[in-house]
């Protein structure tokens, strides 16, 4: 098979249809196969974008959330009145995850102070059930906010291998014509570049799906492991006045910090950082 690159003898003998080439020309001539790739990188784009956008405004909802019951929550007098304010629903929307994890390190330990150890769930001392609580309460948040990542990492990396799949496969085909239609006289360029041109229409159509997907998939796994350092943050100070029984707006003076929880026996490191702190002797770290 021969081909004619003489651009004069192209345009004296044009092939019949390259002026209707392009992507509804290629939609056209696409068997099964070819459409069922298209309708499947559809149907991913719009998976993929539908998730971005839901994620995008889960998030903007759960930040402006989070800021109005953090900034709550070290406004309160006591974690009786956030207690409260949780179960009527006055300091945030329940699905926040600040708000969970106060509601339940205190559920936690008012269950333990009234029922004590009574199933293996419940086994130890308050402060380790709160600590339990509290894991669970982290481990929770992390699962729901990877929700949709997974679809999203998938779809980034197969949508160019099925753009790619869709390609051969119009390229084999385009292949097929031309060398069918070659016992007719010799064929041209335009012969091969056009139908061949049309089949890599399927490579864009996969990236164009990817790229979103692989850049929102960044930015949210991003974006999740901030949010996650915050709430391990947060956590730590919520044990500090739940589990040690130190409550909110407690006096940091040497002398009240040194003494004791109220109907425990102090020990001998806490006796000795008390007497050195009311002499006004270094305390040891």
């Amino acid at each position: 098979m021969s081909f004619d690159t003489d651009p004069a003898a192209i345009a004296a003998n044009p092939s019949p249809g390259d002026s209707a080439l392009g992507f509804s020309h290629f939609i056209a001539q696409a068997d099964a196969v070819g459409q069922g790739l298209l309708l499947l990188l559809l149907l991913m784009s719009v998976i993929s974008w539908t998730v971005i956008v839901l994620k995008a405004l889960s998030g903007w909802r759960q930040r402006r959330e989070s800021q109005r019951f953090v900034a709550y929550f070290w406004n309160a007098g006591s974690l009786s009145q956030i207690e409260t304010a949780l179960a009527n629903g006055t300091a945030g929307r329940a699905r926040d995850p600040y708000a969970q994890l106060t509601l339940q390190a205190l559920q936690a330990q008012s269950h333990h102070a009234r029922h004590g150890a009574t199933r293996l769930a419940e086994a130890g001392t308050a402060a380790e059930f709160v600590t339990r609580t509290l894991k669970k309460a982290l481990d929770a948040q992390a699962m729901r906010l990877e929700n949709g990542l997974s679809l999203l990492a998938t779809i980034g990396a197969t949508a160019p291998f099925v753009g790619l799949f869709g390609t051969v496969w119009g390229v084999y085909h385009a292949l097929l014509a031309i060398g069918a239609s070659a016992a007719e006289g010799p064929g041209s360029l335009a012969q091969i570049a056009g139908p061949v041109g049309e089949a890599l229409i399927m490579t864009g159509l996969g990236l164009a799906v990817a790229i979103p997907a692989v850049m929102a998939y960044n930015l949210y796994t991003r974006r999740n492991r901030v949010t996650a350092s915050q709430l391990d943050a947060f956590a730590g100070e919520l044990y500090t006045f739940v589990a040690m029984g130190q409550p909110l707006g407690a006096p940091t003076t040497p002398d009240d910090a040194a003494t004791p929880s109220a109907g425990r026996t102090p020990t001998a490191s806490e006796a000795e950082a008390a007497g050195l702190a009311r002499r006004g002797g270094p305390v040891a770290a």
